[in-house]
């Protein structure tokens, strides 16, 4: 087993933080992460928006869905990473869109999300996807333009507290060979 599967699997969702700064160097290991994500085509449709202004992640968490678990991680942790989405970019070609599944931005700031969180996680932090939250109040308060969509608020800082993993599917339950 690589050191990237145990990564993997010892990747937590976290939603208690320690009171504890991130410094900058580690910071910079999590957002080189995504610097360095894969993309439809190269395009890199990513912005993130960093988060430290206590004031601010207050706003932030106003935005959040009631009764979302993750809504005191935003406050509470050290640094919230909003990952935004230019559009029609990913998944066009020639301004055209050339899937089925139209913008591919969802896409791209999943493979730049996982990335991020496995970053944060090898500097011995600890993250949460937050996805439940009014995104055009987000883009407000952040000053997003309307070129772009806030996909996704990653808070991120030392865990207070780790749970254990979750039970998962057995690789049988999902995996198929040649056809559905």
């Amino acid at each position: 087993m690589t050191d990237l599967t145990e990564t993997i699997k010892e990747r937590r969702s976290i939603r208690k933080y320690e009171d504890k700064p991130i410094p900058d160097e580690a910071l910079n290991r999590v957002l080189e992460a995504v610097r360095w994500s894969p993309s439809w085509a190269n395009t890199q449709c990513w912005e993130v928006v960093v988060v430290k202004d206590p004031a601010m992640k207050e706003k932030l968490q106003e935005t959040i869905a009631p009764k979302n678990p993750a809504t005191k991680a935003i406050t509470g942790a050290p640094a919230v990473l909003a990952l935004c989405g230019k559009l029609g970019v990913s998944g066009y070609y020639k301004d055209q869109v050339t899937t089925k599944f139209g913008d591919w931005f969802l896409f791209d700031l999943g493979l730049a999300t996982q990335s991020l969180c496995l970053a944060a996680h090898d500097q011995g932090m600890g993250t949460v996807i937050v996805g439940l939250f009014d995104q055009d109040k987000a883009r407000e308060v952040l000053g997003v333009p309307d070129t772009h969509e806030v996909a996704v608020l990653i808070p991120v800082g030392y865990p207070a507290k780790v749970s254990s993993a979750p039970k998962r599917r057995e690789i049988g339950e999902f995996t198929h060979y040649d056809k559905f």
